[in-house]
Formats: structure tokens, C-alpha cells, sequence
């Protein structure tokens, strides 16, 4: 049955109606990045750009590194947006614009975040770069799509642990696919579980002039412990981005340049040259 025009929007042009993109522009490699000037940032080591897209936040540049095509897209901040581009990402590759109707073959697409992220616990390096295992979603995404509810018992573990006020989301655990997962698993790359917060400051206990409801949630997170498994870092995309790619059958990653150390304070000295090395290394182990 063919997906109605208030479902999927199709520009006049033929383009997705937010990322602008029409599907023969998408490779099925791809990197997003959550700022949209990091879109050029990781495009800049590309040995031929082929196209340049951008609507709002929304940024995309496709093109060919080592032989290999690879398309890099901005997602802005939060798993708001992720909601939006993942669909729109498998609508491009996996619905017939000119049917409207579902695909009987669908394509699997290879997605790694190339995102920032603060740790909680006091021995991960500021600098450092970290594998998310697991996303763990503060951020209740999931919970509008018909799903398993991902890892229930690692969820549940959560929730007993880190005490939070019944108004909250329940979290959801969703992880990254393993295979896609190998290939960045070098002696440069640390593991981890990642939190992923709807906001920056008081849902991560941030304080300026408001005073954050969850106060001591940070030491709750570092002391969390589950099997052995510890949550290592806070962000605001991974398990959005985990949850979307589980549900819509793609394969994800997530590669986080360690900034900052909320246990210990610490904020690196170096950013964009820590950033500029993550965007070196995942591309090099795509091709490898």
C-alpha cells in the first residue's frame, strides 16, 4: 500500500523532505556527525567530493575516501533529530519514491557516529577516544515504536540503580552492532556503556543558576554495576541512534572523542586536535 503524502514528504524536486537528499546521493557508508561544521571537518580527507546538501541543521556531503563512497551527515543535537534523520536515511534507500511503497529488498546501512562525550568515571582519559557497547536512553525515543524494548534486563538494572523521579523516561538499552564494531576495535579504542541525556546541563546535572532535580546523579551513573559493566560516558545522540538502527535493520556504531572528565573536572586542552584525530582513525579503519 503506498505511504501517504502526509507520512512521507517528498519534495518538489524529488529530495526527502528534511535532508534535502534525493536517494541516488546517499552512499551506504555513512558518518554523522551532530555539528554541521564538522560535516567539512571529515569531507576534507575525501578524494573527490561528488555533492554538497545542506537544509537546517541538516548537512550532507557524499563522496569517495580510498576508494570507498561514504556520505557524512549533520544531525544537530539530540535524539529528536535522530528520529528524523534515521527515518529519512532508510526511506532514501529502502522506499520507492515513485510507488511510495516499501521495497520487497531492503538495503542494510553501515552507520558510525563521530560525536564528543564526557566521562564519569575518574580513570578514562581526557583525549581519549571510547566504543559505545551500549546505548542507555534517558531520552524515551524507543518507547514510541513498536518494539522488544531492547536489553530489558540491563534496563531494569538502570532503573533500580539509578534512582530517578517517576516522571523521568524509563531508559531503554539498546548495542552497537558487533560486527560493524571490529572494525574499530584497535589498541586506540577503549569500550564503554553510554548514556544518552536530553539535555546538556540539567538532565547531566549541570548547574548554572537552576538547580538540577537528580543532584547526585552523576555519582549514582559512576557507581552503577551491572555483571561487571560500568556506564562510562554521557552524550546526547548514541542510543537514539542505536534504538533507530536495531528497529529499521542498519548496522551502528558509536566513536566518542573523550573531552571532558566529570569525575575529576577535567576539560581537554585540545579539542579539535582530538576530534581531527577521531575523524583520521575512523576513516582509515572504514577502508581498512
Amino acid at each position: 500500500m503506498p505511504i501517504a503524502n502526509s507520512e512521507l514528504i517528498i519534495n518538489p524536486d524529488g529530495s526527502i523532505y528534511h535532508l534535502n537528499l534525493k536517494p541516488y546521493q546517499l552512499a551506504q557508508t555513512i558518518i554523522t556527525v551532530g555539528d554541521p561544521e564538522r560535516v567539512k571537518e571529515i569531507s576534507k580527507h575525501f578524494d573527490v567530493i561528488e555533492l554538497k546538501v545542506g537544509k537546517r541543521e541538516f548537512h550532507t556531503h557524499t563522496g569517495i575516501y580510498k576508494n570507498k563512497r561514504i556520505s557524512v551527515i549533520s544531525t544537530g543535537i539530540g535524539t529528536d533529530n535522530i528520529d528524523i534523520v534515521f527515518n529519512e536515511l532508510d526511506a532514501l534507500v529502502n522506499v520507492d519514491f515513485n510507488t511510495r511503497e516499501v521495497k520487497k529488498e531492503l538495503t542494510q546501512l553501515d552507520i558510525v557516529r563521530v560525536g564528543t562525550s564526557g566521562a564519569v568515571q575518574s580513570d578514562i582519559p581526557v583525549d581519549s577516544f571510547l566504543l559505545s557497547q551500549r546505548g542507555i536512553g534517558f531520552d524515551s525515543l524507543m518507547h514510541w515504536y513498536d518494539s522488544d524494548g531492547g536489553d530489558l534486563a540491563f534496563a531494569k538494572a538502570v532503573s533500580q540503580q539509578i534512582k530517578r523521579s517517576n516522571v523521568h523516561a524509563a531508559p531503554y538499552v539498546v548495542s552497537c552492532n558487533k560486527d560493524l564494531a571490529k572494525k574499530f576495535q584497535t589498541i586506540e579504542m577503549q569500550n564503554g556503556n553510554t548514556i544518552t541525556n536530553v539535555g546538556f546541563y540539567g538532565p547531566q546535572s549541570r548547574k548554572i543558576r537552576l538547580e538540577p532535580a537528580e543532584k547526585d546523579l552523576n555519582s549514582q551513573i559512576a557507581d552503577f554495576n551491572y555483571e561487571g559493566s560500568k556506564i562510562t560516558n554521557l552524550e546526547m545522540e548514541t542510543a537514539g541512534i542505536y534504538a533507530m538502527a536495531s528497529l529499521l535493520g542498519h548496522r551502528a556504531v558509536s566513536l566518542n572523542a573523550i573531552l571532558a572528565n566529570r569525575a575529576t573536572g577535567e576539560f581537554s586542552d585540545k579539542p579539535k586536535d582530538t576530534v581531527e584525530k577521531l575523524i583520521k582513525f575512523t576513516l582509515d579503519c572504514l577502508v581498512a
